[in-house]
C-alpha cells in the first residue's frame, strides 16, 4: 500500500462514476468546438466588432469552454480511477474525515478527494491541495494540527475519525 504522500504525488483519486461524468463533459465540449467557431464567424459577419456584443459574448464563451477543456484534460490525465480504500487508519485520498476545530464541540465530516467528486456525494469535499486537506493528509485520529487558512488566520483542528468512503 502506498503512503498518503505517494498517493498525493500520483494524482487525483476519482470514482469511476466521477471519471465517466467528467469524460462525457470533456467529449461534449470538444464536440461543440465547431459549433462555437461557426457562432463566432456568424457574429463577426454582423459588422463592426467594437460594438458587436454578440461577437464578444461568443468569444468569452469560447474562452470559458477552452479553459474547461484544458482543466478537464489535465484532471483526467492525472486521475487515478478506482474504488475508495476499504479500510482507513489515516487521512488519505478517498477517505471520510471527521474533525473538530479547537474551541468547538461540534464535529464536521468531509471527503478528502477531488472536488470533481462533489456531484456524487452529499458530503463536502476537500481537496488535498486545500489548506485543511494538506494539513491533515496522513494524520491519524487523535492528531491535532494547526494550519493557516486562506484568510491568513491560524486554525487548529483535531482529526477525530477516519473511515473509508462508501459512494
Amino acid at each position: 500500500m502506498s503512503t498518503p504522500t505517494d498517493e498525493h504525488e500520483q494524482g487525483i483519486w476519482l470514482t469511476q462514476e466521477a471519471h465517466d461524468r467528467l469524460k462525457a463533459e470533456l467529449d461534449q465540449l470538444v464536440a461543440a468546438r465547431p459549433a462555437m467557431s461557426a457562432e463566432i464567424n456568424a457574429r463577426r459577419e454582423e459588422g463592426d466588432l467594437r460594438e458587436n456584443g454578440g461577437y464578444h459574448a461568443a468569444k468569452d464563451e469560447q474562452g470559458k469552454q477552452e479553459a474547461r477543456i484544458r482543466q478537464l484534460t489535465d484532471l483526467l490525465r492525472k486521475a487515478r480511477v478506482g474504488e475508495p480504500p476499504t479500510s482507513a487508519t489515516s487521512a488519505e485520498l478517498g477517505t471520510v474525515i471527521t474533525i473538530r476545530f479547537k474551541g468547538d464541540d461540534d464535529t464536521e465530516k468531509f471527503l478528502l478527494g477531488s472536488r470533481e467528486i462533489a456531484g456524487t456525494t452529499e458530503l463536502t469535499v476537500y481537496s488535498p491541495e486545500s489548506a485543511l486537506g494538506a494539513a491533515i493528509m496522513g494524520k491519524k485520529p487523535g492528531t491535532t494540527v494547526t494550519y493557516q487558512a486562506p484568510n491568513g488566520r491560524d486554525l487548529t483542528v483535531e482529526v477525530v475519525a477516519v473511515e473509508p468512503f462508501i459512494p
